[in-house]
């Protein structure tokens, strides 16, 4: 995901190569993560779908589809319709155990319910526009609306003392919000550049919850930066990628906002916004490799489904909860 999103982030401020490297490195991760898991999930099948009910499990449909996101914004948009499939079959199943069974206290990544529904509304419409398909910007459109009811369920489910304790997943809580205001911007600009969608009040309530959702993002973003160091939180941990992920979803969203409503002043916060990230991204991945060297960390995949979504509890230490999937 944080590789993905670096990926839409770059080719969205100019710089097209950078953005085909970030592209196949993630494409390489996706199938990787995607053969472990299946085997995975052969060896341990009902481990593995007791544990597809937590909100961890929805980084697969997230995932899947910022890759597909990848491929439509680097003009690849046939192979963009690929991964829309598995990730729109697989998030009813799991949206519906996850809301079922999200219990309080949970650490940041129970916003991954909207993170995933979003995520789809980003594939679908950035789809729809590209072949000017109609009712797949409709689609697109209910499920940013889902992925705003969602994001108002999260706090619910959220454990708020993560902001200050958690190890980079609570970060996905500024996420949430950033990926929102990224559908809302692809929606505003397929219906300026496509068939005719909706009517102009509809337009401008789109508009008016796009700048909306990007300045709560901000809001996240600073937030969860000024509390890195009022409360430290050193050394390496593979839940980072889980602040990566973020942050260069932030700045992909001020790209995007900037670029459908014409603010300039947006762009260039996106693009400081996504050296940032850019510059997160290869220390975290060394942190990563010098763990995975000591043999500290175990298999990628085999975190997937993991303590990460399960309820916090006081007696169990943060090093139980793993965000590597992140990646």
């Amino acid at each position: 995901m944080a590789t993905g999103i670096l990926a839409v982030g770059l080719e969205a401020a100019g710089h097209p190569l950078p953005a085909l490297a970030a592209l196949a490195v993630a494409c390489l991760s996706w199938l990787a993560l995607a053969v472990d898991v299946a085997a995975r999930l052969l060896r341990e099948p009902r481990r593995r779908l007791r544990e597809a009910g937590t909100p961890g499990a929805l980084t697969g449909v997230a995932a899947t589809a910022v890759l597909g996101t990848g491929f439509s914004v680097v003009g690849l948009h046939a192979a963009a319709v690929v991964p829309l499939v598995p990730a729109a079959l697989l998030w009813p199943w799991l949206i519906v155990d996850v809301v079922r069974t999200a219990r309080r206290p949970m650490p940041g990544t129970v916003f991954l319910c909207c993170v995933a529904t979003q995520g789809l509304a980003v594939l679908g419409v950035s789809v729809a526009a590209a072949g000017a398909v109609a009712w797949l910007a409709h689609t697109a459109l209910v499920f940013f609306w889902l992925g705003l009811a969602l994001y108002l369920f999260a706090p619910s489910r959220c454990d708020l003392r993560q902001v200050t304790a958690g190890r980079g997943d609570q970060w996905v809580a500024g996420g949430a919000p950033a990926i929102s205001a990224v559908a809302g911007a692809k929606l505003i600009a397929a219906s300026r550049a496509g068939p005719y969608l909706w009517n102009a009040d509809d337009a401008a309530v789109l508009r008016t919850t796009t700048l909306g959702l990007l300045a709560l993002g901000l809001c996240w973003y600073a937030v969860l930066l000024l509390a890195e160091p009022v409360r430290p939180r050193p050394g390496c941990d593979p839940r980072r990628w889980a602040t990566v992920f973020p942050m260069g979803m932030t700045a992909a969203a001020a790209l995007s906002v900037a670029a459908a409503l014409d603010v300039p002043g947006l762009r260039v916060a996106g693009e400081v916004l996504l050296w940032v990230a850019v510059a997160a991204w290869p220390a975290v991945a060394a942190c990563a490799g010098a763990q995975a060297r000591g043999g500290q960390v175990q298999s990628t995949a085999m975190k997937m489904f993991t303590m990460v979504s399960r309820p916090t509890r006081p007696n169990m230490p943060l090093s139980a909860f793993s965000s590597s999937r992140f990646t």
